[in-house]
C-alpha cells in the first residue's frame, strides 16, 4: 500500500493559515486548497491531515477523527468571512454564497434567520461586483473578504465571527483539523503535536511572528499592520470555550446529533 499520503498535510489557501505552515520540516509535503477541497482529499486518503470546514466534520464524522486544541476560529470579529452589500441584511432579497466553505454559507444563514429574515441563497463565483450586480448581499470568505474589505469599508454589513459572537456569547470554530479513521494513530500524533508546536511558536516568540509576518506581507501583499491585527483575529489553539462554540454549532445550526456520538463513532 502506497503511504505517501501519510507524509502529506493539507493546508488553506489562505493567509490564515500561514502562522501554522511557515518552515515546515521538509518531511511534511503540504497539499494547499480550498477549504471545501480538502473535505474530499481527506475522505480520498490524499492527506494525513488538513484544516476542513466544521460543517464537513460533522457531516463525515462517520469516517473522520478530530484532532483536539487545533482549528481555524475567532474570539468575536474574524475580518475574513464577511457579508458585503449596498442595503441592511435584514432587507436584502437574495445573498450570492461562493462554494469556498459550507460553514460560512450555514452560518449566514442561521444569522439571518435569526434576525427574521430569509433571503435566497445564490450560489456563484467569488467575485464582489459580479456577486452584487446580481444580488443584494454577496458573501466571501479568506483573502478575497480581507482584500475587498479594505477597498469596500463602505459595502461591510456583517463580519460572521462578531455576529455569531453576539448572538451566543462563545468563539466561532469555522475550521477543524482532521484525519481520516484509515490514517496511522501514530503519523496523526506526529502531525498534531507538530503543528501545536507551531502554533505555540507563533503565539510566543515574538522574531517568530515577525518572520511570519513579513513572508506572508510578501506573498499576499496585505500589509504588515493589518496581517498583525488578522492574527489577533483568527486563532488556530482552541480552549474549552472555543470547543463550547463547535458543539453549539455543530448541534444548533447543522443540526448533528450529540457531542459524545459525533466523537465517538
Amino acid at each position: 500500500m502506497n503511504s505517501h499520503w501519510h507524509r502529506v498535510i493539507g493546508r488553506v489557501s489562505f493567509v490564515n493559515c500561514d502562522p501554522l505552515y511557515h518552515n515546515l520540516d521538509d518531511e511534511w509535503k503540504v497539499l494547499p486548497a480550498p477549504p471545501a477541497w480538502l473535505t474530499g482529499h481527506l475522505l480520498r486518503k490524499d492527506c494525513l491531515t488538513a484544516p476542513i470546514p466544521a460543517a464537513d466534520f460533522g457531516d463525515n464524522a462517520d469516517q473522520l477523527i478530530l484532532l483536539p486544541g487545533l482549528g481555524i476560529a475567532s474570539e468575536g470579529e474574524v475580518g475574513s468571512v464577511i457579508l458585503f452589500g449596498n442595503r441592511d441584511p435584514t432587507m436584502m432579497r437574495d445573498v450570492a454564497m461562493p462554494s469556498d466553505s459550507s460553514t460560512s454559507q450555514r452560518l449566514l444563514m442561521w444569522l439571518l434567520e435569526k434576525m427574521g429574515c430569509e433571503p435566497r441563497p445564490v450560489e456563484m463565483g467569488p467575485d464582489l461586483s459580479e456577486m452584487l450586480n446580481r444580488c443584494d448581499g454577496a458573501l466571501l470568505i479568506g483573502d478575497r473578504a480581507l482584500d475587498e474589505a479594505a477597498r469596500h469599508p463602505e459595502l461591510i454589513r456583517m463580519d460572521l465571527g462578531k455576529s455569531w459572537r453576539e448572538q451566543t456569547g462563545l468563539p466561532m470554530v469555522f475550521g477543524v483539523f482532521a484525519a481520516h479513521r484509515d490514517a496511522p494513530l501514530q503519523a496523526v500524533r506526529k502531525a498534531h503535536e507538530m503543528l501545536l508546536g507551531q502554533a505555540r511558536k507563533f503565539r510566543e516568540d515574538p522574531i517568530r511572528r515577525k518572520e511570519v509576518l513579513e513572508s506572508t506581507s510578501a506573498r499576499s501583499g496585505f500589509s504588515i499592520d493589518r496581517l498583525d491585527r488578522y492574527f489577533g483575529e483568527v486563532i488556530h489553539e482552541l480552549d474549552e470555550t472555543a470547543m463550547q462554540g463547535l458543539e453549539l454549532f455543530l448541534q444548533e445550526v447543522c443540526g448533528t446529533k450529540s457531542w459524545e456520538e459525533l466523537l465517538s463513532n
